[in-house]
């Protein structure tokens, strides 16, 4: 199954990314900054809104315990910032954002309800719809990101296709195991990493969410496994 959702949404933001490079320079400080103190609100009450959804919530406390625990201990954190190291030395880029700017833009593209909703959707029933309206999101979203954080956010592509398109093969082979419950309480895990991210942009708090990502992972297997 190709994943057309998923590489839509990948040429959103690329398309998004290159707009916002090049209004990099016309953006005066002030007007970056009510633009990332926008989308940190918006962000929020996402992730509210999902986390709301929880069915089990001493199933997600824990998943967020294990799965923080297993993202310290492989240091997926340091991975990543290796990862989009490389990147950056190999396409010759000497953005100082750029590493940040990448793995910023992955988590607020990759840890969503619509990222993840929207992936079973189509290799569930083949719908992409939910896809293609991520894709204007995130293609406006990272008009602004870009504007600010520079090249390192159309690279953000990369993580998103892989990601999103994984989770649209997969749900299309093991479609019956995904139960509404388990899709509830990977929304509302997801939720609470959005929380996170929401709160790096408004500069409240800086999570280190690269490795609490493992718990999107340890909420499907428990909640599987206990109910």
């Amino acid at each position: 199954m190709i994943p057309t959702g998923s590489l839509v949404n990948g040429a959103a933001i690329i398309g998004g990314s290159i707009i916002g490079i090049l209004l990099h320079s016309r953006f005066p400080e002030r007007i970056r900054e009510i633009i990332f103190q926008s989308l940190g609100l918006g962000v929020i009450l996402i992730g509210i809104q999902m986390s709301l959804k929880v069915q089990d919530i001493l199933i997600l406390i824990f998943s967020l315990l294990i799965g923080g625990v297993i993202g310290e201990l492989l240091r997926l954190d340091t991975i990543f910032e290796k990862l989009a190291g490389k990147l950056k030395k190999a396409v010759g880029s000497k953005d100082t954002g750029f590493v940040d700017g990448m793995i910023t833009a992955s988590l607020i593209f990759c840890i969503g309800a619509m990222a993840i909703i929207g992936s079973f959707e189509e290799g569930i029933k083949g719908d992409a719809t939910v896809l293609y309206t991520k894709s204007i999101l995130d293609g406006f979203a990272a008009i602004a990101l870009a504007s600010s954080y520079g090249l390192g956010v159309l690279f953000s592509f990369i993580p998103v296709v892989i990601y999103q398109g994984s989770l649209t093969i997969f749900a299309s082979v093991f479609q019956e195991w995904f139960s509404p419950l388990i899709i509830a309480q990977l929304t509302a895990t997801g939720g609470l990493l959005i929380i996170g991210i929401s709160l790096t942009l408004l500069d409240i708090k800086r999570i280190n969410l690269a490795n609490l990502l493992p718990s999107l992972g340890v909420v499907i297997i428990l909640t599987a496994f206990l109910n």
